[in-house]
């Protein structure tokens, strides 16, 4: 099983942000950033973790996160079967 889908199993669907953030040089401007990754609803520790690392290490302060949340499988969607079919 990949590392993708133990992580499907376990509850984690795909997270994707748009970031804002003013650029340092210039920060009447803003650019767009755009990150995804497997995270956790509703607490989104991966993006908090990743969001808490741009404002320690970054220089371009953030000006608006937009997000979307998908779970890629369900629990209604897999399930352990019992039997087998053989085909000749």
């Amino acid at each position: 099983m990949t590392n993708d889908m133990a992580m499907q199993l376990k509850g984690y669907g795909m997270t994707t942000a748009q970031i804002l953030y003013r650029m340092p040089d210039h920060p009447t401007f803003l650019q767009t950033y755009i990150w995804q990754h497997y995270d956790l609803a509703p607490d989104f520790p991966e993006m908090k973790r990743f969001l808490k690392f741009w404002q320690e290490k970054l220089d371009g302060p953030l000006h608006s996160i937009r997000y979307v949340h998908r779970h890629l499988i369900s629990a209604s969607e897999w399930r352990a079967l019992k039997g087998e079919f053989i085909i000749n």
